[in-house]
């Protein structure tokens, strides 16, 4: 495609769903937006840029805890590209301090890599009452060896968010992490709103699986679910059926302060584009159901992609299509400070998606071009 004109029906530029544009591509980059012209070819489907992910556990087979090398991310980075996804926070949770040195180690050789936009660190400094499918044996609080090994990150230049309870970690802790450039999420936390509050005084920026474990909401205990409602925070949420009700969802969305405050995550494991079963810790989790369950019997991060997540939040939580994927492109870009990963001019080719049916159906740009070329030659 040297210098080619392709007219979908719709488009998503990263702010906004448009009508009656067409992208021109020179050199398989996106050199600009126009009114179509004559002769462009016409797609079916919303164009728009690939989906972003910040919390990325796994996929293809491979755990970032498990195998945390620069060839084990970018195995995880392909198999969420095969749907639509094409940039990933990989993420490690709680675990013996080697492992997120590894991990670390890892995010820096691959910061220059397709796909890999940083490093997630989850846990360990959480609570273990709202731990999940953590491993309480690594917990601590936050101490000197993490805050060095996001400080080194950083150095690197490699984007950084970091999930802490509050209850687990220092005002003035939590204001070292912001100064490095890390984004510091509220997660995994028990603690009342008021801790809450006073972690986002110190510099928190984000939030963590909103509603999954953190105290709840209650009538005269807001909790971190009601602080992190009530506050601007960005928060993201697993739209899955699963983990999260839709309806809860939806009162979310609507519930907080300012617009493109929530944003959508998988929480994806090694399922994702791989076997229906991994390890975790030593034990095996398994899909019962499209869920993933542990030992314990309890939910063990999600199989769902961003392109899932998308189709539900407009067919189950009633989100518009361009709410959906300002949720899943353009405010995860904007949090993980990198907003170019929004937009469509300068996009090379591979980046792109398109999506038909309100988001139910998600196929490569490459594919759906190819398949509008055919289509047009046998009529």
């Amino acid at each position: 495609m040297k210098d080619t004109w392709i007219a979908p029906q719709t488009l998503f530029d990263g702010q906004q769903v448009l009508t009656d544009q067409a992208i021109r591509i020179i050199d398989n980059r996106v050199s600009e937006i126009a009114p179509a012209p004559k002769g462009a070819i016409s797609v079916d489907g919303c164009l728009s840029p690939g989906f972003i992910d910040l919390q990325v556990n796994g996929g293809g087979g491979v755990m970032v805890n498990s195998t945390p090398t620069r060839k084990g991310m970018a195995a995880i980075a392909a198999a969420h590209r095969q749907f639509g996804t094409v940039g990933i926070l990989p993420t490690v949770i709680t675990d013996a301090p080697d492992v997120l040195d590894q991990a670390a180690t890892a995010a820096i050789e691959a910061r220059n890599d397709p796909g890999v936009l940083g490093l997630h660190i989850e846990g360990p400094h959480i609570s273990v009452a709202r731990r999940g499918t953590h491993d309480a044996r690594f917990i601590r609080d936050l101490d000197d060896r993490t805050i060095g090994v996001v400080e080194n990150l950083r150095r690197h230049d490699v984007s950084v968010m970091i999930t802490v309870a509050p209850e687990a970690a220092t005002p003035e802790q939590i204001a070292k992490l912001v100064a490095f450039g890390a984004v510091v999420s509220i997660g995994h936390t028990d603690a009342d709103a008021k801790t809450v509050e006073q972690t986002i005084r110190a510099g928190a920026s984000c939030a963590t699986h909103l509603f999954n474990a953190m105290s709840p909401m209650i009538g005269r205990a807001p909790g971190a679910v009601g602080a992190i409602i009530n506050s601007h925070l960005s928060a993201g949420i697993i739209c899955d059926g699963h983990h999260v009700d839709d309806r809860m969802i939806a009162l979310a969305c609507r519930a907080r302060p300012a617009p493109d405050l929530m944003f959508l995550v998988s929480d994806s494991m090694a399922t994702v584009g791989g076997p229906d079963e991994f390890d975790l810790y030593g034990h095996e989790i398994h899909l019962e159901n499209g869920r993933l369950i542990n030992a314990e019997g309890s939910l063990a991060g999600a199989h769902v992609t961003q392109a899932q997540g998308v189709a539900r939040l407009v067919s189950k939580v009633g989100l518009t299509l361009q709410e959906a994927l300002r949720m899943a492109i353009t405010t995860p870009a904007r949090v993980v400070q990198q907003p170019h990963r929004a937009q469509l001019v300068g996009r090379d080719i591979r980046d792109l998606v398109v999506l038909s049916d309100g988001g139910s159906e998600t196929i490569a740009f490459a594919d759906a071009v190819a398949l509008a070329i055919t289509q047009d030659a046998a009529e």
